[in-house]
């Protein structure tokens, strides 16, 4: 019998039926099974596992994942050889790259102007390091959040044009600045790369590559933008090297750059399928041997241990390379990731650490007094849109996405300065705030805006905010018939006998995890914990010891668990039986390999 079982039976189960019965969780949550329990059938299942030699174990997530069997082996080890794409699949990819090859054989002066998040400064690095090994003198600019906003500007631009700049490149942003780029006409020659969606042309440039344009039909949209800049460097390759180039000059390992698509990648919640998972897989490995001073500087300093993970560039590195650009120097994060000097690469990386500190902190108060004024209006019906003038703009997106997550709502929280909102929000699968904020903004109640189904920015008048709000109100209207608790989706149910060290290694093999593949989500039932206590520094993580009704022994673990009710009723001394669901891994420690189970969530059995 396998260790993990769905339940109940696949028969009977519908995408909305309730796991163990659980409607409001401990966390708040409701447990429901995942759509496809009721669609992925035992025999797919067996097929998979028989077919690639595979457990059973595996078999059913693949099928649940919507793996074929034509498609298991390229999941299961997906290489760029037989995902990457032509890059002239790209509109005005070629333009660019011809363009970016003459800079390269001229020694231009190139300006690159990137945004101020992981992604933006991935690619900003990526680009330069490339043209800079290639004889290119490179300046770049990272614009300050709370000064100058997210895009490209006049005077950044005019900036690099006046220290030599014949060739900007504006990567991560860029799509939306026609207005700025029309008064840049006869200054310098510029090209966008960027993946962030469009609503008209393309603007008035040499060459804007973005996978989201309208009029391109690459079918890739759903990369990100140092993904996009790594294309744009294969490109450029590829006709430097079909016009002789690389006989009198030594030609540069791309591969060697693509640590930083990975973590792009994964800091831009961008879908792990594909292409994506495979930049992402081979990215992690480049990452793991090391040689990027700072990107090692900074697993360091987070005390992360092992080979680098998408889950360690999600939550150790992403936060600390993000939280420069929210509350202090925008630049930090890019100058971490080009230094190659070890002792730079420390002392950056103990600033962001700091600086991610602070970040928290301010997060912290503003989230207090948010999630009271969001009840009042998720209980009125409304959409949740939130402001107040004494709120840090730099947090205001992450305050965004923890409301969204409690109250299972779009969430769109803003901040004030001398009159001006600055917002972000973000959203849930099948409400598409990009598009509402577009909308607004064609609607003449936002000054810029723009953004993705999940995740929007946007600026405007403080007398404008109700207006909006209203506006969002119609816009959202959907979210109203949306149960109250978020749900959990889980895949199957586990025995704590069944938890072993073997089937962790084998749900490993469906990494790298995240957005599109998220990591199996599994229940266990009827658990009762024999001891309990509170480990580390702060006292914030909760280990457990768990005993099965089959016998079994598990170790489990509660991180950020300082607080809150799953946290008190795992260390509850009663015995009292819980479900709990969580993710099943091997963990390494002092020489020996055990399974953990990573508690999300709980509820009384």
């Amino acid at each position: 019998m396998s260790a993990v079982t769905r339940l109940p039976e696949p028969e009977a189960a519908s995408p909305s039926e309730l796991v163990l019965g659980v409607e409001l969780s401990l966390g708040g949550r409701r447990w429901v099974w995942h759509p496809s329990t009721a669609t992925a059938s035992e025999a797919q299942a067996l097929g998979l596992a028989q077919r690639l030699e595979l457990p059973e174990i595996l078999g059913r997530l693949l099928a649940m994942r919507g793996v074929t069997q034509e498609l298991a082996a390229q999941f299961l080890a997906p290489t760029l050889r037989a995902l990457l794409p032509d890059p002239s699949c790209f509109s005005d990819m070629d333009i660019a790259a011809a363009r970016l090859a003459a800079a390269v054989r001229a020694g231009e002066t190139v300006g690159i102007f990137g945004d101020y998040d992981v992604d933006g400064a991935c690619a900003t690095a990526l680009m330069t390091q490339l043209l800079r090994g290639l004889g290119c003198v490179v300046h770049t600019h990272v614009p300050d959040r709370m000064k100058e906003g997210y895009g490209p500007n006049l005077p950044a631009l005019r900036g690099l044009c006046a220290r030599g700049a014949t060739l900007i490149l504006c990567v991560d942003c860029g799509t939306a600045a026609t207005d700025v780029f029309a008064a840049m006409a006869g200054e310098a020659e510029i090209i966008v790369l960027d993946h962030h969606k469009a609503e008209g042309p393309p603007p008035p440039v040499l060459a804007t590559v973005n996978p989201n344009r309208l009029d391109c039909n690459s079918g890739h949209g759903h990369i990100c933008a140092t993904a996009v800049v790594f294309l744009a460097a294969v490109a450029a390759m590829r006709v430097l090297r079909r016009d002789g180039f690389f006989t009198s000059h030594p030609e540069p390992d791309l591969m060697a750059l693509i640590d930083l698509v990975a973590l792009a990648t994964i800091c831009d919640v961008m879908p792990l399928t594909g292409l994506n998972r495979a930049l992402v897989g081979q990215g992690l490995r480049v990452m793991g041997r090391g040689l990027r001073p700072g990107v090692a500087a900074l697993l360091e300093v987070a005390q992360v241990r092992g080979l680098p993970t998408a889950m360690t560039c999600g939550f150790a590195l992403g936060p600390r390379i993000n939280a420069g650009g929210r509350v202090s120097d925008s630049g930090l994060g890019l100058r971490l990731l080009l230094t190659e000097d070890a002792a730079e690469a420390r002392e950056i990386a103990e600033i962001l650490d700091g600086v991610n500190r602070q970040r928290q902190q301010i997060e912290a108060g503003v989230l207090e007094q948010a999630i009271a004024m969001a009840a009042a209006q998720v209980a009125s019906g409304c959409a949740v849109l939130l402001v107040a003038g004494d709120w840090h703009a730099g947090v205001v997106g992450i305050v965004a996405g923890r409301l969204k997550e409690r109250f299972n709502r779009p969430a769109c929280v803003l901040a004030i300065t001398e009159g001006n909102a600055v917002g972000s929000g973000r959203s849930m699968p099948g409400l598409d705030l990009g598009a509402a904020i577009l909308a607004a903004r064609q609607s003449g109640l936002l000054d810029r805006g723009g953004g993705h189904a999940m995740a929007a920015g946007f600026a405007l008048p403080e007398a404008g905010i109700a207006a909006l709000h209203d506006f969002l109100n119609t816009q959202l209207n959907a979210a109203t018939a949306m149960p109250r608790a978020a749900a959990l989706t889980i895949e199957g149910s586990l025995a704590i006998r069944g938890a072993t060290v073997e089937v962790a290694e084998h749900l490993l093999r469906l990494a790298p995890f995240g957005s599109g593949n998220d990591e199996p989500l599994l229940v266990v039932p009827h658990a009762r914990v024999s001891r309990a206590d509170r480990i580390g520094k702060d006292g914030a993580t909760v280990r457990a010891f768990l005993t099965g009704e089959d016998g079994g022994r598990l170790k489990a673990v509660l991180f950020r668990g300082k607080t809150g009710a799953v946290a008190e009723a795992l260390l509850d001394p009663s015995g009292r039986p819980l479900h709990l669901v969580g993710h099943l891994r091997a963990e390494a420690w002092n020489g020996a390999v055990s399974a953990s189970f990573i508690v999300v969530d709980a509820s009384w059995a």
